[in-house]
């Protein structure tokens, strides 16, 4: 499976973790801090759930990632606020 650019939530289905890191987001979104994050279940793809399974919620940041089990808010803001990088004509 190919993870969509940006922010992904690698999640499943009563995780109580995932919900917790979702609503963080939610809120950090709502402040405008942050852009919208795609939500993925990690057991929809059996690669991921190798990958991953045992880390959720995993946020990922253009498939590198950034936290797994709880929000680094701080990480997240850090990279998310970082100006584009300027590439050599």
């Amino acid at each position: 499976m190919t993870l969509p650019a940006g922010l992904v939530v690698l999640s499943r289905a009563g995780c109580h973790l995932c919900e917790q890191m979702l609503e963080e987001l939610a809120a950090l979104e709502l402040a405008g801090r942050i852009p919208p994050a795609s939500i993925l279940d990690v057991d929809s793809d059996p690669a991921l759930a190798r990958q991953y399974g045992l880390k959720v919620p995993v946020l990922l940041l253009d498939g590198s990632v950034i936290c797994h089990y709880t929000l680094n808010s701080q990480e997240l803001l850090r990279l998310v606020s970082r100006p584009p990088a300027i590439l050599p004509r």
